[in-house]
């Protein structure tokens, strides 16, 4: 038997060992004079037992204990219980003690699969770097928000997904991380853990638009309690909402209180009473100057190739200028770094796929590829968008325009398509090479052929050919320099171009059986080139100061030509200039941390003026307590390229890309004053912000007027001013539960000022005085519901008053329209009903989810939704034509993602 002996003396041994650690077999007859944590310190020290726990939230509470033979789970059960705490032994044989109970799953970066316990404090008040990931596809997170729990402390991640804290109270601190669409996760931290690159990856939650909410304590739209005016949207909790052909992130924003939903063919944000090329969009730190498809149904951004986007209303921080209203920060997918994966969309108005590849185990790559296509749906649409359009015969003596209406017949030939691919290296953990390319193209004809009868016959051919789109591209360099600086370094190419030709040629059939024939035209071509390079840095200096400096340059070179009816081009410009500065800023922490303070300055020098331009800027943030917050900002911004509107009465006001001068396109400015208070709890979000802009530098480009030589040279018809938009939002959200939504109001003005006008304030073309807007979304098992409903008051245009004979270059006389005030009419309000349910398909044995079924409505009870007018002179008859938004559209989309 002696060959037992040592088999059974190790199982012993093992036996004893499962023993002591079984907290029903620890028997406890000591005196416990101590906090909390120095309690269990003395326990582990002395029974050999494993606990994880909060260490700055169990030295609060005070102990004086004298059990007598109890045993260390009772003894836990009731200690716990006395102060609300929650006890449990994992797997691993820790005994956590928490608040509730938790996701407890985290591993440091380098660090194999393996128990890592609590012991003695060993580090107090260092720093801790790290990184959050995606843990099904290794997806860095941006902007996930990281806190220590117990504190005030916290920071954000950085685009790349890195982390610095400062000040970390002790290695047994715990760490609390939440990101939109996930599962917030704790990771409790121990001695033996390494303090840098620590790894830290999330769990998704399953794809169902309830995780889509306004800032919450986990799964927020609005997100960050320490930033003025934010909006942030993860793409992947979009698929629910109702949509024309697939998800949409840009307009979803659209749904949100500041951002106006009145012009539905435009994926463009008009935010708080800005135009759309006052917003800056930033996709993966290049510059995206088109940001549309097919008049403005979808946006140029395809959901699949995208993590994350974060919108600033406005009180944007110094990093970030170049525009007056507002930013839209884009970060593009790295790839799945963990397998191959594959997926696409398709609906009856395009098909959509993409590719994750990862290349080794340091380079990831994505390409996806979208494209809209001819079917019976897609023909319908566009067919009604061009056919239904209204056409009456203007008349000035009576009631207003009234006549005939004409028939119309199209030919449907546009298209689009994009292209987003990126390449990612890791050469270290401290370094990250990135490659970004996007190529967006629209190929449009909206041509037609119109014709009238009764009164007024005529037949006419209507020619309206456009092409245009964004290329661009950005190589980028992050490197955490050391655990307190980090670097990003960036080069980016971008270049938008349009060429358009709109023509009407017909002949006009009198009563008296004679006939005459008539044709009118314009050409327009705009290219802008921006060659960009920066360099940011953010530093760590302590834990209530972070601050950040950086230089950036951009050479622009662009140009627009302009002509009417073949003649030589009325305006043709040609232009190119270099922009270039730094900027530094801080963001403080005092009171506590309850008192955020981010003041600024941004200086730039622009060669066409020979001028330096500063921008100081400031805001706070008061958190009150837990549940009421008070933000306020001010800030100065300058806008060097911008896109003018060139005023046409006869096919819709355009407008153009252009280059800021020292004569008759100056420079434009703004300067923000923003003031908000928000109640937040669990369930409930309610939120008012008010804002006023002052602007300066407002430019219009019109023919109506005749040049100031007196001559025929329309070159120079450039008009400037000065504006000013004001509002208030209002905002009431439910977040959690089976059914969630919410409620906005937006009351705003945007006005401006212009001397060839009048003496008086007019609305902008954006001005919308009155938005309401109802989101409301239902779960049941696979099944998901949304409905939305959207109101806004009449947009403003000009109206015709009578007609004016002008001599062009060619020697002959060209008739045109004489209108009155500026944008003294008003368009009928705008509003209509979405509806949409979806499918979700999942895995029977993971509940993994790995397609969807969805089908929506758009505009349900088919409101005629004006977008806005067109006239024709024929014969010195005036026609009005009304140019409609879509009506009744269904629309069914089948996703799958594969791995």
């Amino acid at each position: 038997m002696k060959h037992l002996s040592f088999p059974l003396v190790l199982l012993l041994i093992f036996s004893s060992a499962c023993l002591a650690q079984n907290p029903d077999h620890i028997y406890l007859d000591t005196l416990y004079i101590n906090t909390m944590d120095k309690v269990l310190d003395n326990i582990s020290k002395k029974h050999h037992v494993k606990f994880a726990f909060d260490r700055e939230l169990l030295s609060q509470y005070d102990m004086n204990e004298r059990p007598m033979m109890k045993p260390l789970s009772l003894f836990l059960s009731q200690e716990c219980s006395s102060r609300k705490l929650k006890w449990n032994q994992g797997a691993d044989s820790i005994i956590y003690i928490m608040e509730k109970y938790e996701n407890l799953t985290s591993k440091p970066v380098g660090v194999e699969e393996k128990k890592t316990y609590f012991g003695p404090v060993k580090k107090k008040d260092f720093i801790l770097t790290g990184v959050v990931r995606d843990k099904e596809t290794g997806e860095a997170l941006p902007y996930a928000n990281i806190g220590i729990k117990g504190t005030s402390l916290g920071t954000f991640t950085n685009p790349d997904g890195y982390f610095t804290l400062l000040k970390v109270p002790s290695d047994t601190s715990t760490i609390v991380v939440s990101y939109l669409g996930y599962k917030a996760g704790t990771v409790f931290l121990t001695p033996s853990m390494p303090v840098s690159n620590l790894l830290i990856e999330m769990d998704p939650e399953s794809q169902i638009l309830k995780e889509v909410v306004i800032e919450g304590d986990q799964q927020r739209l609005l997100t960050s309690n320490d930033k003025i005016s934010l909006l942030k949207i993860t793409p992947a909790k979009l698929s629910t909402l109702p949509n024309i052909g697939e998800k949409d992130v840009i307009r979803s924003f659209q749904l949100l209180p500041g951002v106006s939903c009145a012009n539905e063919s435009s994926s463009n944000l008009y935010v708080r009473g800005g135009t759309p090329d006052q917003n800056l969009i930033l996709y993966d730190g290049f510059t995206v100057y088109q940001v549309d498809h097919l008049y403005g149904f979808f946006s140029a951004f395809n959901s699949n190739a995208i993590k994350d986007v974060q919108l600033y209303k406005g009180g944007f921080e110094s990093k970030y200028g170049g525009r007056l209203s507002s930013v839209t920060e884009i970060t593009g997918k790295d790839g799945n770094s963990k397998g191959f994966a594959i997926g696409g969309e398709i609906s009856l108005l395009s098909v959509n796929a993409y590719a994750e590849i990862p290349i080794g185990k340091r380079f990831t790559s994505l390409i996806a590829f979208r494209r809209s296509y001819q079917g019976l749906l897609y023909d319908r649409i566009f067919k009604q968008f061009n056919m239904s359009s209204q056409v009456r015969q203007v008349s000035f003596g009576g009631n207003g325009p009234k006549g005939e209406s004409s028939s119309s017949d199209l030919d449907v030939v546009s298209y689009f398509y994009d292209i987003n691919a990126k390449l990612t290296y890791k050469p270290s953990k401290k370094d990250i090479l990135s490659l970004s390319f996007y190529d967006g193209t629209d190929d449009l004809d909206n041509s037609m052929n119109v014709s009238g009868g009764g009164g007024f016959n005529f037949n006419m051919d209507n020619s309206d050919k456009t092409k245009y789109g964004n290329i661009g591209s950005g190589f980028r360099w992050t490197r955490n320099w050391t655990s307190r600086l980090t670097g990003t370094s960036m080069i980016s190419y971008s270049n938008y171009f349009s060429d358009r030709t709109h023509s009407n040629s017909g002949i006009h059939f009198r009563d008296e059986g004679s006939e005459s024939s008539f044709s009118s035209g314009v050409t327009e071509k705009n290219n802008l080139v921006d060659l960009s390079f920066k360099n940011d840095y953010s530093y760590g200096l302590n834990s209530l100061n972070q601050p950040g400096f950086g230089v950036f340059m951009t050479k622009y070179i662009i140009s627009y030509d302009y002509g009417e009816n073949d003649s030589s081009f009325m305006l043709d410009k040609n232009q190119n200039g270099i922009m270039g500065g730094m900027y530094l800023q801080d963001k403080i922490k005092l009171m506590d941390s309850r008192f955020f303070v981010t003041p600024g300055i941004r200086s730039s020098w622009f060669s066409p003026t020979h001028k330096f331009y500063s921008e100081p800027r400031l805001s706070l943030t008061y958190n009150l307590n837990k549940n009421f917050k008070f933000t306020g900002e001010t800030g100065k911004y300058y806008q060097f390229a911008n896109r003018v509107i060139r005023e046409d009465f006869y096919s819709g006001s355009k407008d153009f890309w252009i280059l800021s001068n020292n004569t008759n396109i100056p420079v434009s400015s703004a300067w923000h004053y923003i003031a908000g208070i928000s109640y937040e709890n669990k369930n409930f979000l309610a939120s008012i912000e008010g804002y006023y802009k002052s602007i300066d530098g407002v430019t219009e480009y019109s023919m109506r007027f005749k040049p100031a030589n007196g001559g025929s040279n329309y070159a120079e018809n450039f008009f400037n001013g000065k504006g000013y938009a004001t509002g208030l939002e209002c905002l009431l959200q439910k977040k959690y539960g089976d059914f969630t939504g919410w409620i906005g109001y937006t009351l705003g003005k945007a006005m401006n000022k212009i001397s060839m006008y009048g003496d008086s304030y007019f609305p902008a073309a954006q001005d919308v005085t009155h938005e309401f807007k109802c989101v409301g979304m239902y779960d049941f098992k696979r099944w998901s519901f949304s409905v939305t409903w959207l109101y806004g008051s009449g947009r403003p245009y000009t109206a015709p008053d009578g007609e004016y004979t002008v001599h062009l270059l060619d020697g002959t006389d060209q008739v045109y329209i004489k209108f009155g005030d500026k944008n003294s009419s008003r368009l009928p309000a705008y509003h209509r009903l979405d509806l949409s349910v979806n499918y979700h398909l999942k895995n029977s044995e993971t509940n993994n989810e790995w397609g969807m079924i969805g089908f929506s409505i758009f505009n349900v009870y088919n409101r005629r939704n004006i977008w806005y007018k067109e006239y024709q002179i024929i014969d010195g008859n005036i026609l009005e034509t009304d140019k409609l938004f879509l009506g009744f559209t269904p629309n069914l989309t089948l996703s799958i993602n594969l791995k």
